[in-house]
């Protein structure tokens, strides 16, 4: 048997893992920027050196043993690998419309729109509290995506990147919704095998001679595969079975809250009164789904306890 201090070694490397990867997740936006590429152009090199990299560490590890015969695992790894890729396209040119941090808010419906879809096309039963929750966080978003200026000041510019961040998200819902099985079997090889097909998906329309030259550039670009779609993935993957749902779904606002610090540190980008309230809705609305907040039953229970247990003070 292990040493008492030992019992707790895993869940608190695991904690710090995923707090690493959140993190680090937080600076896609400025990497991508930075690269100063366009969004296909971006995403395909991310794929190339995420692929090089997911290999040679999945090589070491022997995560591909077997693989060449699930057959039906690799189409489905496949098929969720063309939504991912495209939802990071997406992303990326909504993000230079934009901001990163308006961008990065939008992006966060893509759990509700997992709600949705498990609902509409695999018939999940959805619980009535996370209707609301959802509507909430929908709320959120629009607040997020600053109402006042789309209807006022707002270009067309701007407004066609809140439309394909919010595409994004979706197309990152349904990734996802397909790809739970998968992820849960070989996680390590959907995250590989989505690379690679961003690789072949993009390699036809990436923009060669803007990169073809040395540079910073490609500083970033390695940065976006190594990092994201390399470091990012190994730490989460690592950290998910030893932390408890709630854990990772409070720790999941860290990358959020990191991309908001960086968009103002970097670029001067403050996210008005209106946008902080729909951050706050987002927050709530994913926290409750998560957690399986009910309105009655748990929240408000656990405020009156609270509220209860301060008065005895």
């Amino acid at each position: 048997m292990s040493p008492p201090e030992q019992s707790g070694a895993a869940p608190r490397r695991a904690l710090l893992q995923l707090l690493v990867a959140e993190v680090l997740i937080g600076s896609v936006g400025v990497f991508v920027l930075e690269s100063g590429q366009d969004a296909i152009t971006a995403v395909f090199f991310r794929c190339v050196f995420g692929s090089a990299f997911l290999l040679a560490w999945g090589g070491l590890r022997g995560y591909f043993r077997g693989l060449l015969g699930q057959t039906a695992l690799l189409r489905a790894a496949a098929l969720s690998g063309v939504l991912l890729v495209l939802n990071w396209v997406a992303l990326f040119a909504g993000m230079a419309r934009s901001s990163i941090g308006v961008a990065t808010m939008v992006y966060h419906f893509f759990p509700f729109a997992i709600l949705a879809m498990a609902a509409l096309f695999q018939g999940e039963r959805t619980r009535p509290a996370d209707l609301g929750w959802s509507g909430i966080a929908f709320a959120g978003v629009a607040l997020n995506a600053d109402p006042a200026r789309m209807l006022g000041e707002a270009g067309t510019d701007y407004l066609l990147g809140i439309a394909l961040t919010f595409v994004a998200a979706i197309l990152c819902g349904a990734a996802m919704l397909l790809s739970r099985r998968i992820g849960r079997e070989r996680p390590f090889v959907l995250v590989l095998v989505q690379c690679l097909v961003g690789v072949l998906m993009l390699a036809p329309f990436a923009d060669y001679a803007a990169v073809a030259r040395p540079g910073a550039h490609w500083a970033w670009l390695a940065g976006l595969g190594l990092i994201h779609s390399g470091v990012c993935y190994v730490l989460f993957y690592s950290a998910y079975p030893h932390l408890k749902v709630a854990t990772i779904a409070v720790l999941a606002f860290v990358y959020p809250v990191v991309a908001l610090l960086l968009d103002f540190i970097i670029y001067g980008q403050a996210l008005g009164a209106l946008q902080l309230a729909g951050v706050a809705l987002i927050v709530t609305g994913t926290l409750g789904v998560n957690l399986r907040w009910r309105w009655r039953g748990q929240v408000l229970a656990t405020t009156w306890g609270k509220l209860k247990g301060g008065a005895g003070h």
